[in-house]
């Protein structure tokens, strides 16, 4: 009788609220599935462009220069930090459409690249407005959404990405695997469509309207690192750092280890291409799963530890599936799948900073907040991610230069209760 109480007295949404939170949501599948389309062409792209460019597209350098395309997208993805002295100053709405138009324009001229540098340009670009999405539309639900809901769009928006992960296995089955690589990267271009959407159908939250004096650009940065924010800006930095050492150390390699585990094991090019597709479908399904099951957690257990919960999940999932599964003799794919789709779900640590990040500065820099935490990290992460790719390469095995990234979660497990604890308390002005 309380629950039903409770669920019914939950304060109803209104169609800005809804049509904002369909804006932001679809916004973020669709950054996914950009982002995650280079990650499934990556082999039949640069086994293209790299004789183009004086190159030989043996599978070690298709490795070492995925990597580099790999970092330079996370560089891009860092100076994404723009974006939120921007939405401070200008609005969150008007902001995220630019982001939209960014990475949908720049993904889709990946399409015409006929150089490896060519298109190491469109991604570092596209990296540019794929990260500024979720910091803009992360920031819109929180700040519109009623407080008692607040928590839960969070965690429903930050299931987009990974539905964009489908997505783009889907478009990879069907358009990829019997058109090319091109077409992949044409299709990147159809988030622009959403921008007509959010023109027209959405204003900016009333929180964010209130505030009629305006930050500067500089002093809305500038406050992240004031006495009362300095802290927090800089652990919430580091534990993005962790987040992403898993994401693009980690995840991403999937498709190519799903791929050679498959091949080794029997399968055909073709049927190896498909498993990888499965994988990244099974990786996507734990995944939203675990972006629903994240609020509840963190309202039940407070948010630094529900974060370590999932950090532990993907330290466990990386070094067993990488360092362990990966090796098996035989019958590997079916172990290593498994693994997969609980990896997933530990990559939903993610949602905790939609959710999180807000609830730790007010209103005139939480856009900056938002942006500058989740993108500072990726410069170290693309350093990162080139030293996987040259272990890859050196050692010629995915499996242990990816295992090995996992450490990176004990080290944020060890940071966590340093965090700002922010269960039960509102949204600050």
């Amino acid at each position: 009788m309380t629950q039903t109480t409770t669920t019914a007295a939950r304060t109803p949404l209104t169609p800005n609220q809804i049509r904002g939170f369909i804006a932001a949501w679809g916004g973020w599948a669709l950054d996914g599935m950009d982002s995650f389309i280079y990650s499934l062409v990556l082999v039949p792209a640069l086994t293209e462009l790299l004789p183009r460019s004086g190159k030989p597209a043996t599978s070690a350098m298709v490795v070492y220069y995925g990597a580099v395309l790999f970092a330079l997208f996370l560089v891009g993805w860092g100076l994404s930090m723009v974006w939120g002295p921007l939405a401070d100053r200008f609005g969150r709405v008007r902001t995220l459409m630019l982001t939209i138009l960014c990475y949908s324009a720049f993904t889709c001229l990946g399409a015409i690249a006929t150089t490896v540098w060519q298109l190491a340009v469109f991604r570092l670009l596209a990296g540019v407005g794929i990260g500024g999405e979720w910091s803009m539309g992360g920031t819109f639900v929180a700040e519109e959404w009623p407080e008692d809901r607040r928590k839960m769009g969070a965690g429903y928006m930050h299931t987009g990405y990974y539905f964009g992960f489908f997505l783009a296995a889907i478009a990879n089955y069907f358009i990829g695997a019997k058109y090319g690589w091109r077409v992949m990267f044409a299709i990147g271009g159809l988030p622009a469509i959403l921008v007509g959407f959010i023109r027209y159908g959405v204003r900016e939250p009333a929180r964010w309207e209130a505030k009629r004096d305006r930050p500067t650009l500089a002093s809305a940065f500038l406050k992240l690192f004031s006495g009362v924010y300095a802290r927090r800006t800089i652990l919430n930095s580091i534990y993005l750092l962790v987040s992403i050492v898993g994401l693009w150390a980690g995840s991403v390699y999937v498709p190519a280890s799903v791929t050679q585990i498959a091949v080794r094991e029997g399968y055909s090019a073709a049927g190896a291409a498909r498993m990888a597709s499965y994988a990244t479908m099974l990786l996507s399904a734990g995944t939203i799963l675990g972006c629903v099951v994240l609020p509840p957690l963190a309202e039940a257990l407070g948010r630094r530890l529900t974060l370590g919960v999932y950090f532990a999940l993907m330290f466990l999932c990386i070094a067993i599936g990488f360092g362990y599964l990966f090796y098996l003799p035989a019958h590997a794919l079916p172990w290593f799948m498994a693994c997969l789709f609980f990896l997933g779900v530990g990559g939903a640590n993610f949602a905790m900073y939609t959710l999180w990040l807000p609830e730790q500065y007010s209103t005139d820099c939480r856009a900056s907040a938002f942006a500058f935490a989740t993108s500072v990290g990726r410069f170290a992460g693309a350093g990162i991610t080139f030293l996987v790719g040259a272990g890859v390469a050196r050692f010629q095995t995915i499996g242990t230069p990816v295992a090995l990234t996992s450490i990176a979660f004990l080290i944020g497990i060890l940071l966590l209760p340093f965090g700002e604890e922010t269960r039960g308390k509102p949204l600050p002005g």
